[in-house]
């Protein structure tokens, strides 16, 4: 039978376990049904297929972004964006809301998102009371660009039930003055408690899917691994968009919520399911809790004090027994484990509990997962490696938060999301973005895992800088193995699904500082092409 379509004189980077360089690529039925040079590929061509002469361009496997979350960029896409390229002050960022609150209905919420107060000439937050200026009768909330911290309104306040006495949530702080009034900023799981009540109908919220995935797919993302939704309704309408084909994206779903996710992880346990349940489309991943806060905030759970703050050593969400017990029955109970954690005390806590419930339920190939990783000295790393550990770290963070991580944690950015380290001790490491903490484009995460360059142009970790095609396998077989697909996808091999991207030239002959130049011309899932630039 001849394929349906055919990949012809390109610079075709298999990502397979030799790093082959092919020139052609033919699919039939959703699967890649031949690798190998033009002349080969050319030979199997028939009446009805469809032949793309890629002129030279890269045709790589599908991108794999290991940790976002989907429904919280869609969300973000329907408020105000503070990342903005006017977005110079507070004043800009008032001015856009009072817009928004213009065109709502009385007591609608008024929300922004992507605030950084060290990208504004005030270098601090907006006021309860310059917000109550926008209005006092729509409920205003900001929320920070690492989805950590916000800060609302008097009418937030109030909505959310918070008075002066309302005391910090575990894990969380409400903050207060010096007088003990409410100032409207919410930090960690005071902010992901109440974020959750800022509703949006189920249509607002599945319409904005659409664009998200919109989004993704023009940018060659063919596989998520989505890191968590505000509430279990989040996770409900990802897999209604999903099986309806508003999200077009492969997405391997956390069982976890913004806020108690322990809560959303003993539903599930008790319910019977585990990862794996699911199908090529979506499919359930690992059980996931916080165990620390924001490496931008900074929140981070740290060994030794910021090195902005020699009082300050973070925030954690947990004890180490909470943990182990939590984690511990999800592991018994058969689902791969992961937590969120940013810094190395945070790390060490995941390490152990990962040792206890090995322990306890030693079981082969479980394939534990510490998103983010941010800080994994060379002690962790080792036990990394020994447990087996899949780190999710995130190259686009040194962009925008580079300076800041210089500032609060110095000589430790050595050691900061360390993808060189990881290769080198034999660690598999899947990258993700983090979308929308970082922009979602994987072409900038390879640029930025390559590169690791601040927005000012500070390098940041020279001697974590990996090489062009380690940046590639990041976001593709290793996402892939990440979540135990790496027999299906992640590589550009016969058998495999056929979700493929066809970038503007040639990325091996680009050179690395101009990475970021590049664009996805074409993105194909499932055999289907379900984006193509426009000539």
């Amino acid at each position: 039978m001849n394929p349906d379509v055919v990949f012809l004189h390109g610079e075709v980077v298999t990502v397979d376990q030799q790093n082959r360089i092919a020139e052609a690529v033919a699919v039939k039925d959703g699967k890649i049904v031949a690798v190998g040079t033009s002349e080969e590929i050319r030979q199997m061509v028939g009446p009805h297929t469809k032949v793309v002469d890629l002129d030279g361009k890269s045709l790589l496997p599908g991108f794999i972004d290991s940790h976002l979350h989907i429904v919280s960029y869609g969300i973000d896409k329907m408020g105000v964006s503070c990342k903005a390229l006017h977005i110079q002050s507070i004043q800009d960022i008032l001015h856009d809301l009072r817009a928004q609150a213009a065109v709502l209905a009385s007591g609608k919420w008024v929300r922004a998102w992507g605030f950084d107060e060290t990208k504004i000439v005030e270098q601090r937050y907006p006021t309860r009371e310059e917000l109550d200026q926008v209005s006092t009768e729509h409920p205003i909330i900001i929320v920070r660009a690492c989805n950590h911290i916000s800060v609302v309104n008097s009418k937030a306040l109030e909505q959310f039930s918070i008075d002066r006495h309302t005391p910090n949530p575990k894990g969380g702080i409400i903050e207060r003055d010096g007088q003990g009034e409410l100032t409207g900023r919410l930090l960690e799981s005071a902010h992901f408690q109440k974020s959750k009540e800022v509703a949006f109908s189920d249509e607002e919220i599945l319409q904005a899917l659409s664009r998200v995935s919109a989004d993704f797919v023009a940018a060659g993302i063919t596989s998520v691994h989505d890191a968590g939704c505000l509430d279990t309704d989040g996770f409900r309408l990802m897999q209604q968009a999903v099986r309806s084909g508003i999200i077009k994206n492969r997405v391997y779903a956390m069982v976890c919520t913004m806020d108690s996710p322990e809560a959303f992880v003993n539903t599930m346990i008790a319910a019977g399911i585990t990862t794996g349940v699911g199908d090529e489309r979506f499919k359930i991943g690992p059980a996931k809790l916080f165990t620390d806060g924001s490496s931008s905030g900074p929140t981070i759970a740290t060994r030794k004090p910021y090195t902005s703050n020699p009082e300050e050593y973070g925030i954690l969400y947990y004890s180490q027994e909470e943990l182990n017990r939590i984690l511990t029955e999800a592991h018994k109970k058969g689902f791969q484990i992961t937590v969120h954690a940013q810094g190395d005390r945070a790390i060490d806590m995941m390490l152990n509990c990962i040792e206890e419930a090995q322990k306890q339920h030693p079981r082969e190939d479980a394939r534990p997962r510490i998103e983010h990783a941010g800080i994994t000295e060379p002690d962790l790393l080792e036990r990394m490696k020994q447990l087996g550990v899949v780190p999710i770290p995130n190259p686009p963070f040194f962009y925008e938060y580079g300076e800041g991580y210089v500032k609060n944690y110095g000589e430790r950015v050595n050691h900061m999301y360390p993808l060189r380290d990881f290769f080198d001790n034999g660690i598999i490491a899947a990258a993700g973005s983090d979308c929308p903490v970082t922009h979602y484009d994987p072409l900038f995460g390879i640029h930025m895992a390559v590169n690791r360059q601040s927005k000012q142009g500070t390098v940041i970790g020279a001697n974590q800088r990996v090489t062009v095609l380690e940046a590639i396998r990041t976001y593709t077989w290793n996402g892939a193995y990440a979540s135990f697909d790496e027999t299906k996808k992640g590589s550009i091999e016969v058998g495999k699904l056929a979700d493929l991207v066809v970038l503007s030239d040639s990325i091996l002959q680009t050179s690395s500082e101009k990475i970021n130049q590049l664009h996805v011309e074409l993105t194909m899932i499932n055999g289907d092409i379900v984006y193509q630039l426009k000539p």
